[in-house]
């Protein structure tokens, strides 16, 4: 497969997303709050109750949360991870689905994308616990000890899970906000509602139109200058229909310790955050939860052998990758090209 290579002065990396309402013509819902610790917001072309909607999806989070979130003591993956070696757990349809697709990917990526990193990521304090710090080498290698998605057993219909070592924990924060929105979409879609658009923490699916005389739905990628929302502005704008996209990168959530940077994308082989030169994978699918979940596999491989398995899956993707003399190099598969001939400045 032959990749493209193009450089822009300003950069296609950011995760976050916004539709541009300025092309609005039509009656919206719009539909924002809070779920799995970041923000959903929703765009609905309808003029249906926008209430008994914004009730229902509330409904809907809660329970993907009750099943997906660490941050709840008794939800479904808690319990699991509560659980002894050994025992037999039966999961839920929802969850059984979620755990066999992030097998899926991590057996693909031979280990890149590992979602019992959980342990480590809380070492650094990206996770549950909040603190940050640079964990010394001996702790790093012990927790290293304990992660391992094939720790996990499953049975054949992956209905039922066993954790063969008692200190396994797993955290779905790279495939579970995919999931949400690839769920909320699915019950939309399911209530007739067939034009919209989902956002939940910067991962987007869209589906129909955003007026009666336009395919698609605008999304604005932003230009990558970190967390600061005020300065963010719009690099490109794309048309997105009926798929899904994602982003994974290095500038949003990190920290600094003796003016050394480390990103909370944590690298299930050596135990802390990656150090290769992606700034941000963007990877498209028809189901959000997969795109998500490649994106964070790709940012963990690094460049050259993300690129390999890109070509390997046949993903389209975008990745943009810091250059030594501080600029930006932009790497485009083939499969990647459709989306962004729709690319207007």
């Amino acid at each position: 497969m032959k990749f493209i290579k193009y450089t822009f002065i300003l950069a296609l990396i950011a995760c976050v997303f916004y539709v541009a309402g300025q092309y609005a013509s039509e009656p919206y819902i719009k539909l924002r709050g809070e779920t799995m610790g970041t923000y959903y917001n929703i765009k609905i072309l309808t003029s249906k109750d926008k209430t008994i909607i914004d009730q229902a999806i509330k409904k809907e989070l809660a329970a993907i949360n009750s099943q997906m979130s660490v941050f709840e003591d008794d939800s479904e993956i808690s319990r699991l991870n509560q659980a002894k070696a050994g025992e037999w757990i039966t999961l839920s349809p929802e969850l059984s689905y979620v755990l066999k697709s992030a097998d899926k990917v991590y057996k693909r990526s031979q280990g890149h994308f590992d979602p019992s990193v959980g342990p480590l990521v809380d070492l650094w304090g990206f996770g549950v616990n909040k603190v940050r710090q640079k964990p010394d080498d001996k702790l790093i290698a012990e927790t290293l000890k304990t992660t391992g998605f094939d720790k996990l057993e499953f049975s054949q219909d992956y209905l039922k899970v066993k954790k063969l070592n008692d200190t396994v924990y797993i955290n779905l924060s790279a495939i579970a906000k995919g999931y949400g929105v690839d769920r909320i979409s699915e019950w939309l879609l399911q209530k007739g509602l067939t034009d919209f658009v989902v956002e939940i923490g910067g991962e987007v699916r869209a589906h129909g139109r955003r007026s009666a005389d336009a395919n698609g739905w605008f999304i604005g990628m932003v230009e990558p200058v970190g967390d600061n929302q005020d300065m963010q502005k719009a690099a490109y704008i794309i048309t997105l229909q009926n798929s899904s996209v994602a982003t994974s990168g290095d500038y949003r959530n990190y920290f600094y310790i003796d003016n050394q940077r480390y990103s909370h994308t944590i690298s299930p082989k050596t135990g802390r955050p990656v150090t290769n030169n992606i700034g941000s994978v963007t990877v498209f699918a028809k189901k959000c939860m997969n795109a998500d979940a490649y994106a964070t596999a790709i940012m963990s491989l690094g460049e050259d052998e993300g690129l390999k398995f890109a070509k390997q899956y046949n993903l389209p993707i975008i990745m943009f990758v810091r250059t030594d003399d501080g600029g930006l190099k932009t790497i485009i598969t083939p499969e990647a090209e459709p989306y962004l001939e729709k690319i207007s400045q």
